[in-house]
């Protein structure tokens, strides 16, 4: 990736590939610290003595403060920039990841959870505000990718990593010690872009957001949101429950479980690198924002939809080759979410837009878990949660491709 002058004011200062870079550096960090919990859960439950329950109320408190904290996010990014409002973010959820090292009862536990989810909210807002900010939208696409890929990656490598860390030397130096190297993500950030904050200080003093009612007022807003909150559904569901299915349903291993749950993961990240890679060379010869951003995420939401109806109608076999090929669709699919909010907003409003959109799509990290255990415990089998899952694709198929009319810059002049 080139580096790209400044949108932000006449100075040279610069946003450089090494600063996406870091803001895909920053959401790997996102992924890995929240994921922490559930790689420890077992060892953390029989020390403090936890209920099932209570796990399962310390993994949803992060979403109940995380889905709001994506507005309030959104707001500061409006008033003290997007590069000041990631870096208090991430400074605030590294305290919280290294003190939960330290934690010696449930209560503790729960308030460090909600302080995790309030820093980790400034990821996508801030992010996406630089990237509409200081990238023309024909370079969106591996930019983006680049940070899907710190989702993908971020599970896998802190399952794997955190496990082997838990086994030799248990949970507490599994929080304390990724808290620390968490924050030092802060030096070379601060070092980076003091220049280009600066900018945008003088920026902002001469350059009108649009207000959130406007926003709000907008059909295509709605239809990514809850396009968002589909595509979100299908991950979120694997995500919480591909363990327990390949091990109760498919009879794996815990070995065999966590080397397919990683080879998913890993297997997202790369097709995302390669799908939005393909997707800028797409756009530099001529195609049409429009075509690009609805072929890439039409073809997700379709695959996603293949891939659910797979697991719930097929044999073993053809089960895992879904879950397998669903990392083509969740790679195709994860930066085109933000790509096309970006596109859409625009460089004043993406930060508020992308914490609209985000706020919405995130919510399916409380909805899909709970509705899917509420269907296995109903029908004793896993078929209804893999077909209501594809039915919420075909929701997020009909808002990507119908519900938003064209990808493109919307005007805010009016």
């Amino acid at each position: 990736m080139t580096t790209v002058v400044s949108s932000a004011s006449g100075k040279t200062a610069r946003f450089s590939a090494a600063v996406v870079a870091l803001l895909a550096l920053a959401i790997f960090i996102n992924y890995v610290d929240r994921g922490n919990l559930a790689t420890a859960a077992p060892l953390i439950k029989g020390e403090l003595g936890l209920s099932n329950t209570q796990i399962g109320i310390l993994v949803s408190a992060f979403f109940w403060v995380y889905v709001p904290g994506q507005l309030l996010a959104a707001w500061l990014v409006s008033k003290i920039d997007a590069y000041r409002t990631l870096a208090i973010g991430l400074a605030i959820w590294s305290a919280a990841t290294l003190f939960t090292g330290l934690a010696q009862s449930f209560a503790t536990l729960l308030a460090l959870r909600a302080l995790l989810g309030l820093g980790e909210s400034a990821g996508f807002p801030a992010s996406s505000k630089l990237l509409a900010q200081h990238l023309p939208v024909r370079r969106l696409g591996s930019a983006n990718a680049l940070i899907s890929t710190g989702i993908n990656l971020g599970p896998a490598a802190g399952t794997f990593f955190g496990g082997l860390l838990i086994a030799h030397a248990g949970w507490r130096l599994l929080f304390v010690l990724f808290g620390v190297l968490s924050v030092l993500w802060l030096v070379p950030w601060v070092t980076a872009t003091r220049a280009l904050s600066t900018d945008d200080d003088q920026a902002q003093a001469t350059h009108d957001e649009p207000a959130l009612r406007a926003l709000l007022a907008r059909r295509e807003l709605w239809a990514a949101s809850i396009g968002h909150f589909a595509n979100n559904y299908s991950a979120y569901f694997v995500l919480s429950w591909l363990p327990l299915y390949l091990v109760k349903i498919q009879g794996f291993s815990i070995t065999a479980m966590a080397e397919l749950g990683g080879l998913i993961y890993v297997l997202s990240a790369a097709f995302s690198l390669i799908a939005g890679n393909v997707a800028d060379r797409w756009m530099a010869r001529g195609a049409s924002s429009n075509l690009t951003r609805k072929s890439f995420i039409g073809t997700a939401n379709a695959i996603s939809i293949v891939c659910m109806l797979m697991c719930a109608l097929g044999g073993p076999k053809i089960a895992i080759a879904g879950l397998l090929l669903s990392s083509v669709g969740y790679g195709l699919g994860g930066f085109n979410l933000y790509a096309i909010g970006q596109t859409l907003a625009g460089p004043s409003a993406a930060g508020k837009w992308i914490g609209v959109q985000n706020c919405i799509g995130n919510i399916s990290g409380i909805v899909a878990p709970i509705v899917t255990g509420v269907v296995i415990d109903v029908t004793g089998h896993f078929t209804w949660a893999f077909v209501i899952s594809a039915c919420i694709a075909a929701m997020g198929l009909f808002c990507w491709t119908v519900g938003i009319r064209r990808v493109e810059p919307l005007d805010w002049s009016h």
